[in-house]
């Protein structure tokens, strides 16, 4: 099937105008670029949905990628690839697919192609919650309480949400919108296991994945829900409605990674996140330099190691071939169509540029004083770490056996 159109309205003067006007000294703090050229992304042009309508992308290896994480695994001999790492990756999936199935009924795949419903109806009478900074850290705490590792706020920003979402019944666009008043995002990270992490790439890695999308499924359905008994609007939100990644840097989380990750100082890229809209009085976060991006000018590790060569080793630059790239965005952007192919040739999520970053390190004084060194001594430490990084700091992929080894030993529970 084919879906008709695929290009973007241009953008308005007015509408660039005003854009301007309310984000440019935002956009600077976080370091974006974003020309006249800009136009606001379709998500029927994103990899996942393409993979449905797309002659060019769906394939029967497409097919069996998506058909794998619903009893139809695809078990071999490989390391991390047996019937039993297909089968935890999946569990690992179970809440979070029981979340996007339930309404797709309706033309919606909440979470991914659709926001997640609201559970519950707003109070008729809204709370006294005093002033923004004080309900904004309370805020913070409680979703910290729910599970989340990672809190920041922002305010609504439309440039990044999708022009229209799928109808999952046939694949056509819809309008993607929300409830009037939204004001603020909510963005909450949530850490992906370490030792998973370390078994890219595999079926068994890909529970690092599943677990992930589970619980931020909750933890963002739990606080939207306290939010809406305060009487006000919440929608929680994960894969769907706007790219996480732009609210995410402008939250205050993390900077643009040249492996198309945010990477945070606490876990580097492996990071998977969340967020709620809402019309909450909040205090919103500002974007923080961290010089994790310019340590990305310098470094190539994540393109050398990307076995199909989807990720770009040349600077940040405007526009891409591929229409799953955003239009008018200065930034690493990688060859989607590679990425996603080599994705459904192994049946199984590719994060082998995650696990080899030099940022996703577990932590400990070692690891901090790396961290130090290549974020806060300028040109001579990036160099440093860079080779420390290339002698030392080079991990080898851990065998999927040693790791359920470790499971029976309790050592990484």
């Amino acid at each position: 099937m084919a879906w008709p159109s695929n290009s973007p309205e241009a953008v308005s003067n007015e509408q660039w105008d005003d854009w301007q006007r309310r984000f440019a000294d935002s956009d600077a703090e976080a370091g974006f670029e974003v020309t006249r050229d800009f136009v606001p992304f379709n998500q029927m042009n994103d990899m996942f949905t393409r993979a449905f309508w797309d002659p060019l992308v769906r394939t029967d290896d497409t097919d069996a990628f998506f058909a794998s994480y619903r009893m139809e695994a695809a078990p071999r001999r490989a390391g991390g690839f047996s019937q039993k790492d297909f089968a935890l990756r999946n569990a690992a999936w179970a809440i979070s697919d029981i979340i996007s199935d339930r309404s797709t009924a309706a033309g919606l795949r909440e979470g991914f192609q659709g926001a997640i419903a609201n559970d519950t109806p707003v109070a008729p009478m809204r709370a006294d919650l005093g002033n923004p900074a004080d309900e904004t850290a309370e805020i913070k705490a409680l979703a910290r309480m729910f599970g989340a590792d990672l809190v920041g706020i922002t305010e609504i920003d439309e440039r990044w949400h999708y022009t229209h979402r799928p109808d999952v019944r046939d694949m056509t666009p819809v309008a993607n919108e929300l409830p009037d008043g939204i004001t603020h995002v909510i963005v909450m990270g949530h850490a992906m296991d370490f030792d998973l992490v370390e078994t890219y790439p595999s079926a068994l890695a890909g529970a690092s994945t599943g677990l992930e999308y589970s619980h931020e499924a909750a933890i963002s359905i739990q606080l939207a829900a306290y939010i809406r008994n305060l009487g006000n609007q919440a929608v929680a939100s994960m894969n769907d409605t706007a790219l996480v990644i732009p609210y995410a840097i402008k939250a205050g989380l993390g900077e643009y990674g040249r492996n198309q990750m945010v990477l945070t100082p606490e876990f580097g890229p492996r990071v998977r996140f969340s967020k709620i809209f809402t019309d909450l009085p909040l205090r919103a976060d500002s974007p923080r330099k961290l010089g994790m991006a310019t340590y990305c000018n310098e470094c190539t590790v994540c393109a050398d190691a990307c076995p199909p060569k989807a990720l770009p080793f040349d600077a940040a630059k405007v526009g891409s071939d591929s229409v799953s790239t955003v239009k008018g965005v200065k930034k690493w952007s990688a060859d989607c169509e590679k990425c996603f192919g080599y994705w459904a040739k192994i049946k199984t999520d590719c994060a082998i540029c995650m696990r080899v970053c030099p940022f996703n390190r577990r932590g400990g004084k070692t690891d901090e004083f790396w961290r130090c060194l290549a974020l806060e001594h300028g040109a001579r430490g990036r160099a440093m770490a860079r080779k420390w990084h290339a002698r030392k700091g080079m991990r080898a992929r851990l065998k999927p056996s040693e790791w359920w080894a470790r499971l029976k030993e309790g050592r990484n529970l």
